[in-house]
């Protein structure tokens, strides 16, 4: 079964062979007692690889927002939320909606909209909270300018930042389309701000389940103080900072050369749809724009019967039902060609390649 559901965009396994050992898995205490070995480190190299001032370890992305949004509770704050942020930053606003906090949605990735809104209500320090980059609408969100929103009123812009992470990198003459080096939006868009947030999941690219959070040593230095999650919740496992350590050396190594092989993969997916579109981005995460004549359900069974297995989900605006293929670098051109050449059978009939609904 060829598999495109995997989020592992740079190919990077960590297989267990693949790590040095450890002396013990888990300390058996908080963070706030202290770090597991490696992690230091660790947080320096993100302060390098993504350009924030100060970099903190987290177990995941809902620890995080779960914490920095209690924080933020604290500060007579207004939350204003992108409508299309993921779910998580979403469920941890809620610990803030719990103690008080107002909290206003605005159109996704809208900078005009944010501005009238922000304008009409005249708030106390405003939070902006986004992400980075929507896969499935294949757009960066207007980071420079929801920065100028939050300074304006002295606030603060929020990041989430995982699916960029790894994938985006500093643009120059020389780079690939995704960017080098793979820090993240702050170094795509050379954005430098003491008021930016980012918190991500390295999950995705770099597949190891932990999540950072990065910002101005004032900020950071104000969660570690404050952080509920790092005195009552287990810290990243030895394992998990090893396979860390691992993924930012391979990073290094040759994750561009990885980022230029995943952009070939992608654009070959891309030309060979037969007769389909997907969204307008060399994203890894490709959603297919369906005729309504053919019904997702049907062909998602149809792609598993000639042993393909894509990502079946729902329209973040519509709630239609909708297929996406993930790519990354490890897809084999071969795989991608079997692909898109299961689709032409499934949805293509017609000699001239028109898609004619045969399954709906």
């Amino acid at each position: 079964m060829l598999d495109f559901t995997s989020a592992l965009y740079l190919g990077f396994e960590h297989a267990s062979w693949s790590l040095p050992g450890w002396e013990h898995l888990t300390l058996g205490k908080p963070a706030a007692l202290q770090d597991v070995p490696g992690v230091l480190q660790a947080q320096r190299e993100l302060v390098a690889l993504t350009g924030c001032e100060q970099v903190l370890l987290g177990s995941s992305t809902l620890h995080l927002f779960c914490d920095l949004f209690a924080l933020l509770a604290r500060w007579s704050v207004t939350i204003w939320m992108d409508d299309a942020t993921y779910p998580i930053a979403r469920w941890g606003s809620d610990r803030a909606v719990a103690l008080g906090v107002p909290v206003h949605r605005f159109a996704h990735h809208n900078a005009a909209a944010l501005r009238r809104a922000l304008g009409a209500a005249h708030p106390v320090r405003p939070v902006i909270v986004t992400d980075g980059y929507c896969p499935l609408r294949g757009t960066h969100a207007p980071l420079r300018d929801y920065t100028t929103c939050a300074a304006a009123g002295n606030g603060l812009l929020i990041i989430d930042d995982t699916q960029a992470l790894g994938v985006f990198g500093r643009q120059g003459e020389s780079t690939g389309p995704y960017g080098s080096c793979g820090g993240g939006s702050l170094q795509y868009f050379n954005l430098r701000d003491r008021g930016v947030i980012v918190v991500s999941s390295l999950a995705k690219a770099f597949g190891v389940p932990v999540a950072m959070l990065g910002g101005s040593h004032a900020l950071v230095e104000s969660f570690r103080a404050e952080s509920g999650t790092l005195v009552h919740c287990s810290p990243p496992s030895a394992a998990a900072i090893s396979a860390l350590h691992r993924a930012l050396e391979l990073n290094r190594r040759c994750g561009d050369v990885l980022r230029y092989r995943l952009a070939e993969r992608v654009i070959r997916f891309r030309q060979g749809l037969p007769g389909l579109h997907a969204v307008n981005s060399l994203f890894p995460v490709q959603p297919l724009e369906l005729p309504a004549t053919i019904d997702a359900h049907a062909l998602h069974r149809a792609l598993l019967g000639h042993g393909v297995r894509s990502v079946l989900h729902r329209d973040s605006r519509s709630d239609n039902p909708r297929i996406s293929f993930v790519l990354t670098a490890r897809h084999r051109l071969s795989e991608i060609d079997h692909a898109v050449e299961s689709l032409a059978d499934l949805v293509c009939k017609e000699p001239s390649g028109e898609c004619i609904g045969s399954l709906n």
